[in-house]
């Protein structure tokens, strides 16, 4: 079995910041993404997922290295100052590197 290192970022944001993270994904070279509704409270307090209007989403995308640190830094750069957004990176491996 060969195994190819990739990064996997995870988004949870705003559910209306949806359309703008894929665009920045899509510019940032995601080849795809996993997206879902989600619940939880931390420090923006809490969020239910059945209001769409105060709803958060996460976003999972598989990524080269590079690209996940290009994203990280537009997401920073970009959108951390108005929004309440959260998003990491963890190591991954994956056996079909061509689809990222």
């Amino acid at each position: 079995m060969n195994l190819h290192p990739m990064k996997r970022v995870t988004i949870i944001c705003e559910s209306i910041l949806e359309d703008r993270v894929v665009e920045l994904l899509h510019e940032t070279g995601a080849q795809g993404h996993t997206a879902f509704a989600v619940r939880g409270d931390g420090h923006q307090g809490e969020r239910c997922a059945d209001i769409t209007e105060t709803a958060n989403v996460q976003i999972d995308v598989i990524l080269k290295p590079a690209l996940a640190e290009a994203l990280l830094q537009r997401l920073q750069t970009e959108l951390f100052a108005d929004y309440a957004m959260v998003a990491y990176e963890i190591d991954v491996r994956v056996l079909r590197p061509d689809k990222f």
